[in-house]
């Protein structure tokens, strides 16, 4: 048996195989059931986790808590007004004085180079909970929700609709060709993911044999699909172009008319979340009052029905990130992949 885990940091998807990415998914599936059963797994007793925040959370910050404590790890969130990361104080010296108290970083920010360099200077593992370019961890829980739905991932259609510039688009499009998944990205021509991105993923596809497409037509995308994705129109920092993405993006709103034309019955919906499918939030009543729609990225229709899984997606962000937590920085004994 061999640890191929162990201390390594989960930056971005392309730094994992396809054997080792699936094999985290299914470990986050034995850990949920675990949980789900009341069945302790302290595998982390006695750890201290750091949970680097420079961009605001729900999911991953309560995902990573829940998960560390669970583990028997003391987790300890540090938030935007707690550091001074980058201002007054280099990322060189904020990693090594963070490898020095904890055993593990996790980071939820800006900047890609940002949670490279505490990898490269903590000598501990970092874990990405989000940057502008990837979202790895998001990924993880994703594929389990498709494969907790279809028992399988090879071969599975995903349609992403939006936005396919930012990181969970990135992310998609790379995982997908990585673990073998059909992904098209359904965009305005101005949105697409960056030529740098798509040569990325296609290096895998060429290996996966996955289907890659990039196009501009929903409505043809949108036949023989089995999942439908979406993600906020606007996203962190970019709050100043609500107007233009507004305009661009109506056309690739997923509402009902949209999931009909999967010709599907079994399709299912996700969303990485927050949804502005109504307007029961101020931030909705503001897009209402400034722009008059109601619903933006999905429908409160869709949100709704019975092909919607972006609760249990949201779930599922805790069990996955315990199994990389548990993998990189716990005494697993794991098979060599």
């Amino acid at each position: 048996m061999t640890q191929i885990f162990q201390g390594r940091s989960l930056l971005k998807e392309s730094d994992y195989s396809r054997e080792e990415l699936e094999y985290l998914i299914d470990l986050s599936a034995h850990l949920k059931s675990l949980k789900k059963n009341g069945i302790p797994h302290h595998y982390l007793e006695g750890k201290n986790i750091c949970l680097l925040f420079e961009k605001t959370s729900t999911r991953t910050r309560a995902a990573f808590t829940v998960a560390a404590i669970d583990l028997g790890a003391h987790p300890e969130y540090l938030g935007a007004n707690d550091i001074q990361l980058g201002k007054k104080e280099s990322v060189e010296d904020t990693a090594i004085v963070l490898g020095s108290m904890f055993d593990g970083i996790e980071f939820r920010g800006f900047s890609q180079e940002m949670v490279e360099g505490l990898a490269k200077h903590s000598g501990v593992p970092v874990w990405n909970g989000l940057t502008d370019e990837w979202h790895p961890t998001q990924m993880l829980a994703d594929f389990l929700t498709v494969k907790e739905n279809f028992g399988e991932l090879a071969g599975i259609n995903l349609l992403y609709c939006g936005d396919g510039r930012n990181n969970v688009a990135n992310s998609l499009l790379v995982t997908g060709a990585i673990l073998g998944v059909n992904v098209t990205i359904a965009t305005p021509k101005s949105l697409e993911p960056s030529e740098k991105v798509q040569k990325l993923a296609q290096k895998f596809a060429d290996v996966s044999k996955s289907k890659l497409v990039i196009t501009d037509d929903i409505d043809a995308a949108a036949a023989g699909t089995d999942v439908i994705y979406t993600d906020v129109w606007v996203s962190m920092g970019e709050e100043d172009q609500f107007e233009e993405r507004v305009k661009l993006l109506k056309p690739y709103q997923v509402n009902m008319e949209l999931i009909e034309k999967t010709k599907n019955d079994d399709v299912i919906f996700l969303h990485c979340l927050p949804a502005f499918h109504d307007t029961e939030t101020i931030y909705g009543k503001k897009i209402a009052e400034e722009f008059g729609i109601n619903e933006m990225e999905v429908t409160d229709e869709v949100f709704r029905s019975s092909h919607a899984r972006q609760f249990e997606q949201a779930e599922n962000r805790m069990h996955t990130i315990k199994a990389v937590m548990a993998a990189t920085l716990g005494n697993l004994y794991i098979p060599k992949v």
